[in-house]
């Protein structure tokens, strides 16, 4: 089987994507980050001494999206139509569930641009609280869905 990022020569390369149709692509992908309760409720009240952790990490995440193909060496620029952040804090276990949905018309998926998004977006937060609690953790990073393109539509747990 050859790998699509590798030509005959086994070198990397971008895949050529020229002969795809342009449909709509969307993917959702999600992570989490937990951390102590001080930690919690310094990002949740927004009294960390470095500013809005929620919303800086909102941004960060919109921004993590959009400079995706400059960070990851074989993915296509994408004209990206729409980027939405959730951020959902979970009191009971300190934690904090960032999702990012990422949209475009084009002829490649947005999933590397929803999964980036979620990890700049959580290590924004990581960053911003660090001061407070260096044993944050960063997990489940993981695609959730995602439609468009040849292969479909792909829901996790399906």
């Amino acid at each position: 089987m050859q790998l699509t990022h590798l030509n005959k020569q086994n070198n990397p390369t971008m895949v050529d994507v020229s002969d795809k149709h342009i449909t709509t692509r969307e993917a959702y992908a999600s992570g989490v980050i937990s951390m102590s309760e001080q930690a919690f409720e310094s990002a949740i009240n927004h009294t960390g001494k470095k500013g809005p952790i929620t919303q800086t990490a909102i941004i960060a995440a919109i921004m993590g999206s959009k400079k995706t193909s400059e960070i990851i060496p074989m993915c296509h620029p994408l004209m990206i139509n729409k980027i939405n952040v959730d951020i959902t804090p979970n009191p009971a276990k300190h934690s904090i569930t960032l999702g990012v949905l990422v949209k475009c018309e084009g002829k490649t998926g947005v999933e590397m641009e929803a999964l980036t998004g979620v990890s700049i977006g959580l290590l924004t937060i990581y960053d911003m609280l660090k001061a407070i609690d260096r044993s944050m953790v960063i997990s489940d990073i993981c695609l959730q869905s995602k439609s468009g393109g040849k292969s479909g539509e792909y829901h996790r747990g399906n």
